[in-house]
């Protein structure tokens, strides 16, 4: 494999990477494309691993095979995390609860899985980079709350990429103490660890830090609705606006602005070398789960795998609220491609907030849900419904509490600036891979699943 240079054109120096969160979505796609394409080594730290299966098993029948480690643990209470973040150069944490779901009905779960448990859970996944060799990555299954080893792992790190959280919608309200707990508290030992032992951290954070756009305050016939600077998000300028206490929705937005602000804090007072990652609606195949096949059958998984469930059950899709909010989607594989160019350009990255979205695919969620049912007749072959939508309250989808965004869309012009990174992919491309994926892994599952309440 030859040798990679930097942005600049200087050679990317040997790295030892601690990922929190390898076993999710984000972290799937980016391991892949480490064992793939780099000469990196890799240390995955998550309570789960089916979605890196196909990198760890069969042992020994990979040519990575023995160049990644995965280390179950839960960042919360496991003593670990700390010891691997010290073996590592960068940590990545991919740690969260980030359904919007469990925003409102679960915000004490949001909050502390996006600020306190945040903490520790740099620490839970380390990617070395070795130039020399080909990539390695270990699996540590850990919980970022308790484990005593997170700390070693992150010393063993050369960086540590935090993508443990709570981030699913519907847990943000129906589960806040969690959400908090995750985002927020869990998350204070990997920072803290990273910047005790002078290591790298890419932290995952949200695009919901952002809150509401200062356009929704204004009256709705105003045309000032329609200029960019009153709701294009910008990481440098744009406000954080968020709803009253009682919309336990933005519990999960609240912890991670607290726990950006620690980072920056850190950076400021303590030199730590950080990056933190605004992802907008990141999209690809693995993304969340459907209910009662791979995930609980009450569970309520973020828009795409939401939709997803409701087209391979052959239902109308779920509008929430008319289906009104504005969102921009990005393809999981180009947002790949932003994360490689931080993790390789240090110089560029550190200190630095970006924003990682396509504001070429912005559309209602009512427009995603018309084009998603097009789209999956045609990877499917089957016809779609006379009426494919359903309009439902946020109460009754979501619970008591529950709030939402009125527009999220990306400045780029940062991260365009310092790395050079623009989307490729639109909207329609993404969806029908996507949906191809959804289509080939679930359709057959879903049709037993049907079948057997009928059979009994």
């Amino acid at each position: 494999m030859a040798a990679r240079v930097d942005l600049d054109g200087k050679p990317i120096k040997p790295l030892t990477i601690c990922m929190i969160g390898a076993g999710g979505f984000i972290g799937s796609h980016l391991c892949e494309k480490l064992m793939a394409e780099t000469p990196h080594k890799v240390l995955g730290l998550d309570v789960y691993s089916d979605k890196i299966k196909h990198l760890l098993e069969p042992a020994g029948a990979h040519p990575w095979s023995d160049r990644i480690q995965f280390h179950r643990l839960n960042i919360k209470n496991d003593s670990r995390l700390e010891g691997l973040i010290k073996m590592s150069d960068l940590t990545i944490n991919l740690a969260a609860i980030c359904t919007p779901a469990d925003y409102n009905t679960r915000p004490l779960d949001t909050i502390y899985s996006n600020f306190i448990d945040a903490l520790p859970v740099v620490m839970c996944v380390i990617v070395i980079f070795d130039l020399i060799r080909l990539s390695i990555i270990q699996f540590h299954r850990l919980n970022i709350k308790n484990d005593s080893r997170l700390e070693g792992l992150i010393k063993m790190s050369d960086l540590t990429i935090n993508l443990a959280a709570i981030c699913t919608p519907a847990d943000y309200n129906t589960r806040p103490l969690d959400t908090i707990y995750s985002n927020f508290i869990d998350a204070l030992p990997v920072v803290k660890y990273c910047s005790e032992n002078n290591k790298r951290l890419i932290h995952f954070s949200t695009c919901e830090v952002y809150g509401k756009t200062i356009g929704s305050f204004l009256p709705k016939d105003s045309p000032l609705r329609k200029e960019p600077e009153y709701f294009v998000l910008k990481e440098d300028e744009s406000p954080c606006i968020f709803g009253p206490i009682e919309k336990q929705r933005w519990s999960y937005a609240c912890a991670k602005q607290l726990i950006e602000r620690l980072i920056y804090a850190e950076g400021a007072e303590n030199g730590l070398e950080f990056t933190i990652v605004r992802p907008f609606n990141w999209i690809g195949p693995r993304m969340d789960f459907i209910p009662g096949i791979d995930g609980p059958s009450e569970g309520v998984p973020r828009v795409l795998a939401c939709f997803s469930n409701n087209l391979l059950r052959h239902e109308p899709l779920k509008l929430v609220d008319g289906g009104v909010s504005q969102r921009t989607f990005v393809y999981i594989k180009d947002a790949i491609e932003a994360v490689m160019l931080m993790i390789e350009n240090p110089a560029r990255a550190n200190g630095h907030i970006f924003n990682v979205g396509n504001p070429n695919n912005e559309v209602t969620v009512r427009q995603l849900a018309e084009m998603m049912t097009d789209v999956y007749s045609k990877v499917s072959g089957e016809p779609s419904l006379e009426e494919p939508t359903v309009d439902v309250s946020s109460q009754e989808f979501y619970g008591a509490g529950y709030d939402d965004s009125d527009k999220r869309i990306p400045d780029m012009t940062i991260i365009n600036k310092q790395l050079g990174w623009d989307p490729k992919t639109s909207l329609w491309d993404l969806l029908e891979s996507t949906l191809t994926y959804q289509h080939r892994t679930y359709a057959e599952a879903m049709k037993q699943a049907i079948a057997k309440p009928a059979a009994n």
